[in-house]
């Protein structure tokens, strides 16, 4: 039985491929997303393809019990979580706060943090069980600066960061390593970025700006993660924020 890399939040962008980084380092890749059967069957084919091996489910996050049931039949069916990565986005778009009706502010919070405090409670008192385990949640700029027009990205993404604080605070010292990446700029990713921008802009960035390495590539981000799992504890990253060479950070704007 392998160990299992649980990933929710598995599109075409980070999500999907930091599962199949994992599984190339021999876990067994549960791949949960929202919509798209055909891609999610895609990136298990790819995977399979590559001598990897991977489940794919589709799965409403936001829904009640969904992230739960799913860590209980992963756990008995498939095999231990021994990673997990909360790859979930919470970003409505630009509305200034009349704009901004009080269901979209609590869908942020829910995508953002609820689901993350779901998850860690079905998987960490496992791994806690089992002497070990690793989370990695995606995060993004917001959860470190607000900006006009996102209340509730930034109420989400503080509220990620800091709910990452709190299970590291608690679950440290119980062998869990919690890691919170800040992405801080633009991700070459089409169920993302390409979906805001359109197909055409996508790929007139990624044939400009990512041309000369300034979008963020899904494959070098996945190598992050998979160095973050495998660190030693004596020297444990927990927080840590990514961005492309010619991107001012986030703190310079």
């Amino acid at each position: 039985m392998k160990p299992v890399c649980l990933v929710i939040g598995a599109g075409a962008g980070i999500g999907g491929t930091v599962g199949k980084r994992f599984a190339r380092e021999g876990y067994h890749a549960v791949l949960c997303r929202r919509t798209d059967q055909a891609g999610l069957a895609k990136l298990v084919e790819e995977i399979e393809r590559e001598g990897g091996s991977a489940s794919g489910f589709l799965m409403n996050a936001v829904a009640e019990n969904t992230i739960e049931q799913r860590v209980a039949q992963v756990e008995a069916d498939i095999g231990p979580i021994e990673i997990a990565i909360y790859n979930l986005g919470a970003q409505i778009g630009n509305r200034t706060l009349s704009e901004t009706s009080a269901k979209a502010f609590e869908m942020g919070w829910r995508l953002g943090t609820l689901g993350l405090f779901r998850l860690a409670k079905s998987v960490c008192g496992p791994m806690v069980e089992r002497g070990g385990g690793t989370l990695i949640v995606t995060s993004a700029t917001a959860a470190v600066r607000g900006n006009a027009g996102q209340h509730s990205h930034a109420a989400a993404m503080g509220g990620r960061r800091l709910l990452c604080q709190t299970l590291n605070a608690e679950l440290s010292p119980r062998n869990i390593h919690v890691a919170h990446v800040v992405v801080d700029g633009s991700v070459d990713a089409p169920d993302t970025l390409g979906k805001m921008l359109g197909p055409e802009r996508f790929q007139a960035l990624r044939e400009t700006k990512g041309a000369e390495d300034g979008l963020m590539l899904p494959e070098r981000i996945a190598d992050t993660y998979c160095h973050i799992a495998q660190q030693h504890r004596s020297v444990w990253t927990h927080e840590l924020d990514l961005r492309s060479f010619s991107d001012l950070p986030w703190w310079n704007h």
